[in-house]
């Protein structure tokens, strides 16, 4: 049965392998790199079903390493980093982790970004359900990419081990957006278990330099009807590039897939990573792309947090804007406040600054720029407009506290935001809506009532995941459920995370 779109729609398995895993996973644009065991039917003498089924030969033995990793149980953060309580998951089952997991908004404030940052890497103790298939780690991975963490899911999957197939796929993908291709080959190579799918085998047959056996083994593919015709020309193509000199190659596919992508560049015809998932913009942060590539591509994952401000700005300063509008902009005016800091003046800040904030707001960068230059705003005796935005930004700091007792309030609204970052809100005063519903959280002494029940069944993490899922989604106009959000960070014991997330929605106001 021929395989449809196999490498133009980024599937490179038959279809069953593809199907079998689909309930695991979100990530429609995976490789299907190797090939994914599938259930066989019942037995017709035993009504077992299986992998497979091996009749009256001896069950199969599974050896691993004694200091290899569970994949439910591996994290990059220890409880002593996090906080977090080992037993988190408490009596939670994965399937319903891995569904909060997945319900989680694309879109959230920085500090509610971080908080689910922490659970996804933090190191736990597996749910009691946790079996064979780990479909809770797959959930974290998956989540992982969505937001351009690749470090973070390269280093999970790097302790989970490559022998399992949906779990090697995912390493396999991260590898080949990160220019790691070659190791991830070699991986294919060196673990039996793992069984590549015939575009898989060629690509990496041709990155190890044996390009006759991925020519023997295309034409093997194409004798036994696995590929498509714009398939074969495609992969022909790769292995002899003077094919296209002669006739177009295949229209690169709306959403490729990473191997897909990767074969596309190779024969000169590199697909534009925008519009395309988020964990795509790294390709475009290797050397072999162009200044404004690197800088649209630093600029989409650093408003995730996928890498740190400093590499954002870095990128801004490494020479002169080469035009103007959109980027450029920001490049401009973030190298003119570099430029005024560094003279001295505080007059020069005062000028520079506001253009600096339009730019970064627009492009919803107050974070990294917060991160990068908020306490050192703050810290400057700037009057006026230009001190109140100073101070705003301080607030949006790692270092909101000494930003907030340092500064002298001018008015009822500083004053309630300074009473915010100490925690105290109840003891100040405000007007606006919004600020009377971060007010009531921090002045809730109970758990709410709709967090009771999962608290009271030891579910906490999920209990946790669904503040986060409450606060992101109440910011937009539902201010009770931002009340109980708050209310139950606070709780739990997250009081760092419940007042970054409530400063920054009243300093950024993202309701419109």
């Amino acid at each position: 049965m021929r395989a449809e779109g196999l490498v133009l729609a980024g599937l490179i398995a038959a279809a069953a392998p593809a199907q079998a895993e689909a309930p695991l996973s979100a990530i429609d644009w995976l490789s299907d790199s190797v090939t994914v065991p599938v259930a066989l039917p019942p037995s017709p003498e035993t009504g077992e079903t299986g992998a497979d089924q091996r009749g009256a030969l001896p069950p199969t033995v599974t050896v691993a390493p004694l200091d290899q990793v569970t994949p439910d149980a591996a994290g990059l953060l220890s409880p002593a980093i996090t906080g977090l309580p080992a037993d988190l998951w408490g009596s939670s089952t994965s399937a319903d982790i891995a569904r909060r997991l997945r319900a989680e908004p694309q879109e959230m404030l920085p500090a509610m970004q971080a908080l689910l940052r922490t659970l996804l890497l933090a190191e736990l103790t597996p749910p009691k359900d946790a079996g064979e298939t780990p479909e809770l780690f797959l959930a974290r991975i998956d989540r992982l990419l969505e937001l351009g963490l690749l470090a973070e899911a390269d280093a999970l999957l790097a302790l989970a081990g490559p022998e399992d197939a949906r779990i090697f796929r995912r390493t396999f993908d991260v590898a080949l957006l990160t220019g790691s291709e070659t190791e991830a080959c070699g991986a294919m190579r060196d673990n039996p278990e793992i069984s590549p799918t015939y575009p898989a085998r060629i690509f990496c047959l041709a990155r190890g330099g044996d390009w006759q056996a991925a020519a023997l083994t295309l034409e093997m593919a194409v004798a036994l009807d696995i590929l498509s015709e714009e398939e074969d020309l495609l992969l022909a193509g790769f292995l002899d590039p003077a094919l296209f000199e002669e006739i177009p190659p295949p229209r690169a596919p709306r959403q490729p897939s990473p191997l897909t992508f990767l074969i596309y560049e190779a024969i000169g015809e590199r697909p534009t990573t925008t519009g395309l998932p988020l964990a795509f913009a790294h390709a475009d942060l290797l050397p072999t792309a162009g200044w404004k590539a690197r800088l649209e591509a630093g600029e989409r994952l650093a408003a995730t947090g996928a890498i740190g401000a400093d590499r954002l700005f870095a990128l801004y300063g490494e020479r002169r804007p080469a035009a103007s509008g959109g980027v450029w902009d920001r490049v401009a005016a973030v190298q003119a406040l570099d430029a005024a800091l560094q003279s001295g003046g505080t007059d020069a800040v005062a000028e520079a600054l506001p253009a600096a904030w339009d730019a970064m707001e627009a492009a919803r960068l107050e974070s990294p720029f917060a991160e990068t230059y908020g306490a050192r705003l703050a810290a400057l005796p700037l009057g006026g407009d230009a001190g109140a935005l100073a101070f705003r930004i301080g607030l949006l700091s790692a270092e909101f506290e000494t930003v907030a007792q340092a500064r002298r309030p001018d008015g009822p609204e500083e004053r309630f935001l300074i009473a915010l970052a100490r925690g105290t809100p109840e003891l100040a005063t405000t007007s606006d809506a919004l600020g009377r519903a971060v007010r009531n959280g921090f002045a809730a002494g109970t758990v709410p009532a709709r967090y009771r029940t999962l608290v009271e069944q030891d579910r906490l993490g999920e209990a946790i995941l669904d503040a986060i899922r409450q606060f992101s989604e109440g910011a937009y106009g539902d201010y009770a459920r931002v009340t109980d959000a708050l209310a139950f960070l606070r709780a739990a014991g997250l009081e760092t995370p419940a007042r970054r997330a409530a400063l920054e929605l009243l300093i950024l106001d993202r309701r419109a």
